[in-house]
């Protein structure tokens, strides 16, 4: 047995700056995989593997050996085989479809150039239609931790190899959920970005408007770095976008800047008799509660609009995009797909041009519906899967039961959010149960800032192994440049002119004081009464402020509305932080009223001691 199983990256980067060799690790991996798993379709032979090690060798070359230059280097992957990677047949579990790509997807030649190595495909509900995990002629793929009990797809096979503690991380993709149900169900981290963030250039389609590739990974460090490495726009894929350079104006829900903390959570949680789910759902939520640092806060919502534009998808004319991907190959070897995913996508047939234009406008109005009701939160949390059937329940009923896993996971890429799967300990029966949490698109860094709060204060082991989870870093990084101000006066909340900061949509982080090196003023014939801000070398004290973020390109047109004597320059915050805050003109101070007794501007205004005389 390799003593790589269960290793993050950072304990392959560890081995590798400790004089490790690629060629030694990984062949003794590879060697451990030979035998039958349901979980790989195809994995590297002697040939392949001794290719990517004289490949890997070339890079460090390039590099002079300089591995910071590198951050995958010699970390083994696993790739949904739905993705292409050069030497690898792409078969999408349909053996008669199977073909050689020439070439490596956009996502696997990014990794591959961080120095990654492919170290096989992976088994996955066929042409990616289904939760279940089951729906493929390679075998059903069994949960990690009890192999009577599915492992959830479509992305099965991806999911179980990192569960296992085979690869740290490996590919999926998700249309529906693809790359989630998987993760609640094996105890893992389910990255399923903003759409179009990574390339779906070489990628089997689904539902190509909608279609993602995701991250599965023991962390959420792991699934985070992997993403970093694919993020990017690709001129070779039409779906794939440039993140926006600024907030837009009239910000939509869920796309407010700053952190995620207001979450909202299902008013009235569908569990389909599974108790046990409902059970873990209910402890999760206790614990989100008390996770005081992140200043989370949890709103019950009716879920209704967000439930009936889930189920657009499967019932409504989204599956006719199912049927677009694979229409010639279905049209001569229907007979060679599997009974199920055939019949879903044959009622592609039942609906009219005249039905898809229906269904996008009552999508459209659904989507105005959620901007409203979710206008006040910052993300939502939810079960990942509210069931978790057994292997013979979904053979026995597989169609029903796969639209009760997708339950909370459908709406989200026609809603056009991004969504991170997390672990949330384990249901009464000993299986994984998880939680997702949700928001708006290029979310996705505060989402793994969130979840690495969660897990740090609520850990479970990596995946099905008995490793302990390391502690997870993940830094808040909003999706545009943003900067932060500090005001002292008349635009703090509530006041008159903290309208200039909300309807730029800046966001209050914090509220604290100056260092003990300033006075205050109140400055004669201001309308409304402002206040100014000096620093002094003796005699100051500490000034209650705010702390407030906006979208860099918002911040011009808020300078300009300051009227003399004050301006923006840098204020000393009381950790000795230095930020953008509102300072006076010398000139300024004649005539003002020293009013640093009050230790704040808004202590002044309520003792009425500004009131004219």
């Amino acid at each position: 047995m390799p003593t790589t199983l269960g290793w993050t990256i950072a304990d392959w980067q560890q081995a590798y700056r400790e004089g490790a060799e690629p060629e030694a690790l990984i062949s003794k991996l590879l060697d451990y995989l030979k035998g039958d798993d349901s979980a790989w379709i195809s994995r590297l032979g002697a040939g392949g593997f001794h290719q990517a090690m004289a490949e890997l060798a070339d890079q460090l070359e390039t590099v002079d050996g300089d591995l910071e230059q590198l951050p995958l280097y010699g970390i083994p992957f696993a790739v949904k085989d739905n993705i292409d990677a050069a030497g690898f047949e792409t078969t999408a579990a349909c053996p008669a479809f199977a073909y050689t790509p020439k070439q490596d997807a956009t996502v696997v030649r990014k990794l591959k150039a961080a120095g990654a190595v492919v170290i096989g495909k992976t088994n996955l509900d066929q042409f990616a239609t289904g939760l279940v995990g089951t729906r493929s002629p390679y075998g059903a793929v069994p949960n990690s931790v009890n192999p009577k009990v599915i492992s959830g797809g479509s992305s099965s096979g991806s999911a179980s190899v990192v569960a296992r503690g085979l690869v740290p991380f490996a590919l999926g993709t998700d249309t529906a959920g693809s790359g989630r149900v998987p993760a609640g169900l094996n105890n893992l981290v389910g990255l399923k970005p903003t759409k179009g963030l990574f390339s779906i250039n070489g990628v089997v389609p689904a539902c190509r408007s909608l279609d993602c590739v995701s991250v599965f990974g023991l962390t959420i460090g792991d699934a985070a770095l992997v993403a970093e490495v694919m993020t990017g726009f690709d001129k070779a894929d039409a779906f794939s976008r440039k993140a926006p350079s600024a907030l837009p104006l009239d910000a939509p829900a869920l796309r407010r800047p700053g952190p995620v903390q207001r979450l909202a959570i299902p008013e009235h949680p569908e569990f389909f008799g599974d108790q046990q789910a409902e059970a873990a759902w209910n402890t999760a939520l206790g614990q989100w509660r008390q996770l005081d640092t992140a200043g989370v806060e949890l709103v019950a919502l009716d879920f209704s609009p967000l439930l009936e534009l889930a189920a657009l998808l499967y019932e409504g004319p989204w599956v006719a995009e199912r049927h677009a991907a694979v229409q010639g190959f279905m049209a001569d070897h229907a007979s060679d797909m599997n009974e199920t995913v055939r019949s879903i996508i044959s009622k592609a047939g039942n609906f009219t041009a005249t039905d898809t234009f229906n269904a996008q406008y009552r999508k459209e109005e659904l989507l105005r519906q959620i901007d409203s009701l979710l206008a006040e939160v910052d993300g939502l949390l939810v079960p990942t899967a509210p069931i978790a059937p057994t292997i013979e329940a979904v053979n026995a009923d597989p169609v029903v039961l796969n639209s009760q896993l997708g339950t909370y996971t459908n709406f989200v890429n026609l809603a056009d959010m991004c969504a991170l799967a997390v672990p949330a300990g384990f249901r009464g029966d000993g299986l994984p149960f998880g939680v997702t949490l949700i928001s708006g698109a290029w979310k996705d860094r505060e989402l793994q800032t969130l979840a690495s709060q969660w897990l740090n204060a609520h850990p479970t082991p990596l995946g099905a192994t008995d490793k302990a989870r390391p502690e997870e870093v993940v830094t808040y990084q909003p999706a545009v440049p943003t900067i932060q101000v500090a005001v002292v006066g008349a635009h703090l909340s509530g006041m008159p002119l903290n309208i200039q900061l909300t309807e730029r949509k800046a966001r209050l982080l914090e509220q604290t004081t100056t260092t003990p090196n300033y006075r205050l003023y109140a400055l004669p014939n201001t309308t409304p009464p402002k206040p100014g801000l000096k620093r002094v070398e003796d005699g100051g004290a500490e000034i209650v402020l705010e702390v407030w973020e906006m979208a860099a390109s918002e911040f011009g047109s808020f300078v300009d509305l300051i009227p003399a004597p004050l301006g923006i320059g840098n204020v000393e915050l009381a950790d000795g932080r230095w930020v953008n805050g509102f300072i006076c003109e010398g000139y300024g101070f004649t005539g003002a009223r020293d009013v640093t007794e009050f230790g704040g501007w808004r202590a002044f205004i309520k003792s009425g001691a500004a009131a004219p005389q």
